[in-house]
């Protein structure tokens, strides 16, 4: 919801799993099984193609253009084929390309940061949003920030959650506002 004018502009796109007949199994139990079998990356192209297709078929409904939001996980940026398969979904799925964005967590590109730089880069071209999920719980380098090409910054919901009671969370969200203002950036 946009702060502003009360205008849904986006959604998230979370993958659940319930196993027929039982219980909702949490994310937090089955996203590091899947991550360490390598059956994130299928998983991963498989929520990216499904809310790339939910995008299109809200906009065919009539509603306006949202923003959808996807998490990368880390192995999945770390392929030599990410920007084809992002390019192919949004192809086949006929999203534009400025309706999608993805959620990069911090720690995702600290690594190989020059080698990150150009994915990113190449993410972006096409008009690709980029975000940093869970910002303020990594390993934030200012530099790495203002070299990557990041269009919104997502504050940790470790923070959010106490805004209400909590003044040191209201300060350092402030701050992060701050600072993502004068770098330009979005904050969510």
């Amino acid at each position: 919801i946009d702060a502003r004018s009360g205008q849904v502009i986006g959604a998230e796109a979370l993958v659940r799993w319930q196993p027929p007949g039982k219980a909702i199994v949490p994310p937090g139990k089955f996203i590091p099984i899947a991550e360490e079998t390598g059956l994130i990356v299928p998983l991963g192209e498989w929520v990216l193609r499904t809310a790339c297709a939910q995008g299109r078929a809200w906009m065919d409904a009539g509603l306006p253009p949202l923003v959808m939001a996807v998490n990368l996980s880390v192995r999945q940026f770390q392929s030599e084929n990410l920007v084809e398969v992002i390019q192919r979904a949004l192809e086949d799925t006929k999203l534009p390309a400025a309706c999608l964005e993805l959620e990069l967590t911090e720690s995702m590109f600290m690594e190989h940061a020059e080698r990150s730089i150009e994915t990113l880069k190449m993410l972006k071209a096409p008009g690709i949003q980029l975000a940093i999920d869970d910002f303020g719980t990594g390993y934030s380098s200012l530099t790495y920030l203002k070299r990557f090409p990041i269009d919104k910054l997502k504050i940790d919901q470790s923070f959010v959650h106490g805004l209400a009671h909590d003044p040191n969370d209201r300060e350092i969200a402030a701050t992060i506002i701050a600072m993502a203002r004068s770098l330009k950036l979005s904050v969510l």
